[in-house]
């Protein structure tokens, strides 16, 4: 799985609306880093998707925790501009 902006911005959003737990977003982003990192293929926006991988991938140790500013940072970096929308449960 080679790790692109779509996938890395779908992935977050999975773990914001409550379908991925923060150690599995982690553990994603672990996988997705080392991937990217050891392609030979450069891909479009490389070092912004490494830089958020890899800030993501620490987000399962104490000093990195994944905070909602910390994931509207990376996606508005990302090009994505969050909106919180309230459903009624």
């Amino acid at each position: 799985m080679m790790p692109t902006k779509a996938l890395v911005i779908e992935t977050i959003l999975k773990h914001l609306n409550g379908e991925l737990t923060e150690a599995e977003l982690a553990a994603w982003a672990e996988d997705a880093f080392v991937a990217l990192s050891e392609s030979e293929v450069d891909q479009p926006d490389e070092e912004l998707l490494l830089d958020t991988l890899g800030a993501i991938g620490a987000g399962d140790t104490p000093g990195f925790p994944l905070t909602w500013a910390s994931l509207r940072e990376h996606l508005t970096r990302l090009g994505v501009q969050v909106q919180v929308v309230a459903d009624a449960a």
